[in-house]
């Protein structure tokens, strides 16, 4: 039996937890749509700059950088919440609703706790950075300042992963994350 699923705009959560789902929903569309839009402009300009014009923009690189690392860690939340993460599935697949159900119960927990543990070493790595007092040569900006994203990343990615163990727990079916049910869509076609 299938839960009621909510549009995809909205949380499959409840209360709280669907209201923090929500928020987190919303501010990494904001900042993947702006990044990939920012690094476009930005990787066009320097084109133009260098092609038409004989100069490129200095800053043109830091800056992409600093987008790279943003879009990417911002991207693995957005993958855990649409549930499409790799998955090496073929044991998984041969066992039975309640059995897989369990085990992605337990998987969610895990790479939940896996996800905070690399955030720790995470912010252990840009206390060093910072300790350092490197900056970005064209920028100016502290060399800290671009791997910020990299601990908000992987705690949005642990919190989802929470609560898609969460949403296991209290349904009868499988999901890979809060609103995307465990299965195959059917993508080819006969002609």
């Amino acid at each position: 039996m299938q839960d009621d699923l909510p549009s995809s705009s909205e949380s499959a959560l409840p209360g709280f937890l669907g209201k923090i789902d929500n928020g987190i929903s919303k501010v990494e569309a904001v900042i993947l749509a702006l990044g990939v839009l920012l690094m476009a402009v930005n990787t066009t300009a320097n084109v133009v700059g260098r092609f038409v014009f004989g100069e490129s923009l200095h800053f043109s690189g830091e800056l992409n950088r600093i987008l790279i690392v943003m879009i990417t860690f911002a991207g693995i939340g957005y993958a855990a919440r649409h549930g499409r993460h790799i998955r090496m599935s073929a044991l998984y697949d041969a066992f039975p609703t309640e059995v897989r159900r369990y085990l992605m119960i337990f998987m969610a927990f895990f790479t939940s706790a896996v996800m905070l543990f690399l955030t720790w070493f995470a912010v252990e790595y840009i206390y060093s950075i910072y300790d350092r007092g490197r900056i970005l040569p064209t920028l100016g900006l502290p060399l800290f300042w671009i791997y910020i994203w990299v601990p908000i990343g992987l705690v949005v990615t642990a919190i989802q992963y929470f609560m898609t163990g969460i949403k296991n727990i209290f349904s009868r079916d499988v999901y890979l994350s809060t609103s995307v049910l465990d299965g195959y869509e059917e993508t080819e076609t006969e002609v």
